[in-house]
């Protein structure tokens, strides 16, 4: 006997849009956005259409471009692991040896 409930079998998966996963999605739509409201801008304060339509391409190809290849290096999770792995120190410096002299004895650190 078969039951009538659907299976759900992606419920773990990240949302993926054509290549970019998570985070990138958001990258990309708000850089698209920043460049939207900057065109509109630059285009009431008079800027000429023929230089700025090359210049709001451009930067968006190399926004395209740039939020792809990060979303291929790095992955879902990759790039905030790798964010946070460099503000971590590289050494520790302890002024005393009081931390270390307990830990034989029993005594808890405080």
């Amino acid at each position: 006997m078969s039951s009538i409930y659907q299976i759900n079998k992606g419920i773990n998966k990240p949302i993926e849009f054509r290549g970019l996963y998570g985070q990138y999605i958001a990258y990309l739509a708000s850089g698209l956005v920043i460049l939207l409201l900057s065109f509109s801008m630059l285009y009431i304060i008079g800027v000429p259409l023929i230089v700025l339509l090359p210049v709001v391409v451009g930067l968006g190809t190399g926004l395209f471009f740039s939020v792809t290849m990060l979303s291929k290096r790095f992955g879902v999770h990759g790039l905030s692991k790798y964010i946070t792995k460099r503000g971590l120190p590289r050494y520790i410096k302890f002024k005393s040896r009081r931390a270390f002299t307990g830990l034989r004895s029993g005594r808890k650190l405080v």
